[in-house]
C-alpha cells in the first residue's frame, strides 16, 4: 500500500500550505533553504519521500523560484518520488505566447516546456492565457488543471453589494466576468483596451448605463494597476456610485495599490493565491479538491 502524498513548501508559503494540506487531509513538510554569500541556494528536502509528492510554490517574483523548482523537483525523484505535482496558484510567464518583434523570446513556450520537464501535473488558478485555448498547450504536462477564483469572488461580492454591475477592464477578462456574473445573474460588460506600454493604456467603457450603480471591476490579475485605474476613472465620470475591485492575483507591483486608490477605487478584494493585505477569499478548499481528484 502506497504512502499518502506529502506537500512540500518553502517558509514563505507556510500559511497557504497549511490551509491546503489540512483541507486535503495531506501531510506537509518544509524545505530548508539557505543562501550562500554569493547568492547561490542550498536546499534540503525530507530524507524519504512517498511516491506522490506535491510542491506548493506560487510564482510571483518568479525568477529565483524557477531555479528552486528545478532543484526541488529533480531531488525529489532521487528521494523516492515517482509522481510530482506542482501547485502554482499564480503561474508566471504566461503572458507572452508569440513573438511580437523579431528575436523576442516566447517566454510562455520556454517556461512551459521547462515545467513540463520537471512535473507530471500542474495545478494553477486563472492562468493569464491569450492565444492558446488550454493550459496544456502552454505547459505540456500529462495533467494540467485550471481552477478559477471568479466563482468565489462572485460569492463575496454577493454578500457585499445588492445588484452590482460587474465590469471587465479589457476583452481578456471576459471569461472571468462571464463566470462571476452567471453565478448570480449580475449585469456585466467588458471594456475595450488598447495598450501602449506597461503603464500606458487607453480604455473605452462598454455601452451600459452605469449611472448610480455599484460597480465591481473584476479581473484575473492586478499588476501595475493602470488598467484598473483607467477603468475606474471612466466609470466614476460616467456616474457610477462606487467602484470596487476584485482580482484573483494581487501582484500590485510597486505603487499599484496607491494608483488604483487615487483613481477612486473604494474596496479591493483578492484571493489568497498571492499573499496580500487585500486577500478576502481562500482558494484552499478548491485546490485541495483538485489534488484529491488528481491522486484518486
Amino acid at each position: 500500500m502506497s504512502q499518502s502524498p506529502v506537500m512540500l513548501h518553502f517558509a514563505q508559503d507556510l500559511a497557504s500550505a497549511e490551509r491546503i494540506a489540512q483541507a486535503a487531509g495531506m501531510a506537509s513538510a518544509p524545505i530548508d533553504s539557505h543562501r550562500f554569500p554569493d547568492g547561490e541556494l542550498k536546499l534540503r528536502l525530507p530524507e524519504h519521500l512517498p511516491e506522490h509528492v506535491v510542491l506548493l510554490r506560487t510564482l510571483d517574483n518568479p525568477n529565483e523560484k524557477l531555479v528552486e523548482l528545478l532543484l526541488v523537483a529533480r531531488t525529489a525523484r532521487t528521494l523516492g518520488a515517482r509522481h510530482v505535482t506542482l501547485v502554482a496558484p499564480y503561474l508566471a510567464y504566461m503572458r507572452q505566447d508569440i513573438a511580437f518583434h523579431s528575436g523576442e523570446v516566447v517566454s510562455q513556450r520556454v517556461v512551459g516546456r521547462f515545467l513540463a520537464d520537471l512535473f507530471d501535473a500542474v495545478i494553477t488558478v486563472d492562468p493569464h492565457l491569450h492565444r492558446v485555448a488550454t493550459l496544456q498547450e502552454a505547459v505540456p504536462v500529462p495533467q494540467a488543471i485550471v481552477l478559477s477564483g471568479a466563482p468565489l469572488l462572485a460569492d463575496l461580492i454577493a454578500t457585499q453589494l445588492t445588484r452590482p454591475l460587474l465590469i471587465g477592464p479589457d476583452e481578456e477578462s471576459a471569461q472571468w466576468i462571464a463566470q462571476a456574473a452567471e453565478r448570480y445573474g449580475f449585469d456585466h460588460g467588458v471594456c475595450h483596451k488598447v495598450r501602449h506600454g506597461d503603464r500606458e493604456v487607453q480604455i473605452a467603457l462598454p455601452t451600459l448605463d452605469v449611472q448610480g450603480r455599484s460597480v465591481v471591476v473584476l479581473d484575473d490579475v492586478a499588476s501595475s494597476g493602470h488598467t484598473l485605474a483607467g477603468a475606474t476613472r471612466l466609470l466614476l465620470a460616467a456616474g457610477a456610485a462606487t467602484v470596487d475591485v476584485a482580482v484573483t492575483h494581487a501582484l500590485f507591483a510597486g505603487d499599484a495599490l496607491k494608483v488604483i486608490k487615487d483613481a477612486g477605487v473604494d474596496r479591493v478584494w483578492s484571493t489568497d493565491c498571492i499573499t496580500h493585505p487585500s486577500n478576502a477569499v481562500s482558494m484552499a478548499e478548491t485546490i485541495a479538491s483538485a489534488l484529491l481528484a488528481l491522486h484518486d
